[in-house]
């Protein structure tokens, strides 16, 4: 007669069970599409390769480089596409043994040093002091080709063209004293009639965007944390993808869209030299 559980119904009941319902994969890739992106998108967004979103998506977790890393990358494309995180770690830990024991920081980050050691030790002091000779001599260089000119140029807005400076600077006036309006309140400021300026505000919280020229050529694509701006500007017309329209305000030519978009909305937008009367 023996008193208590067995040794083998101890190990049996550490072992965590797999909730019912779509896995981890299944999940991401229906979050993912209804959230409208791709995966090249949800890629870009989030800088996790787009073959290992795939393979996440299939639940394979090969390329992901072990259970530290697949978390991160499930956790990350989870909020990309608006989807609580917290259930889908704690599926892959059940589908997977478990949360692993703690492992101290400094055995971790000494794997990370020998996978990616090299021949010898680069010499930090060196290359900082050398970077910052580069630094000073570029400084020098566009201060003194400034004075030279009399004028100097700026970029108003990415992928816009730069405008010259008015002439009334004199030579020897201080840059440092100057005040340096804001680049985008600049270019919304100016608005030039001949070309399409938009202004991208996150005021309401982090969004994805994308943006490209006329051409087709990308001007950004990534993420802006809540109240950061960006301004882009093109001759004809500026194309717009917003990850999350409810969080974003944008002014084209000068002037604020008062379009009402729902959070976590995907828009896709199209702004020409005559917007937004043109519509």
């Amino acid at each position: 007669m023996s008193i208590g559980n067995s040794p083998e119904e101890d190990s049996q009941s550490d072992i965590p069970s797999v909730p019912d319902g779509p896995s981890v994969g299944e999940s991401l890739r229906q979050a993912r599409i209804e959230a409208g992106l791709s995966v090249e998108e949800i890629s870009a967004a989030t800088r996790v390769r787009a073959p290992i979103v795939q393979g996440i998506e299939q639940d394979d977790y090969s390329r992901c480089g072990g259970d530290v890393y697949a978390r991160g990358h499930i956790r990350t494309l989870a909020r990309a596409a608006h989807l609580d995180p917290d259930p889908l770690i704690e599926r892959y830990d059940a589908e997977h043994g478990g949360r692993p024991a703690p492992t101290p920081a400094t055995p971790l980050f000494e794997a990370e040093r020998i996978r990616r050691a090299e021949p010898r030790r680069p010499n930090w002091t060196a290359a900082m002091v050398a970077a910052i000779v580069v630094v000073i001599g570029f400084v020098g260089f566009t201060l003194v080709n400034g004075d030279d000119k009399g004028s100097g140029n700026h970029e108003a807005a990415e992928g816009s063209t730069p405008q010259t400076s008015k002439p009334g600077t004199k030579p020897g006036h201080s840059k440092d004293t100057e005040a340096k309006p804001d680049p985008s309140e600049s270019a919304i400021a100016a608005a030039p009639r001949d070309k399409v300026t938009v202004l991208v505000d996150a005021a309401e919280g982090r969004s994805w965007i994308s943006a490209k020229d006329h051409n087709g050529r990308i001007l950004f694509d990534g993420l802006l944390e809540k109240g950061q701006k960006k301004t882009f500007q093109d001759k004809q017309k500026i194309d717009l993808i917003l990850g999350d329209a409810g969080a974003i305000q944008l002014m084209v030519n000068g002037k604020q869209i008062e379009d009402e978009f729902r959070p976590g909305q995907v828009e896709r937008l199209s702004y020409t030299k005559g917007d937004p009367e043109a519509g």
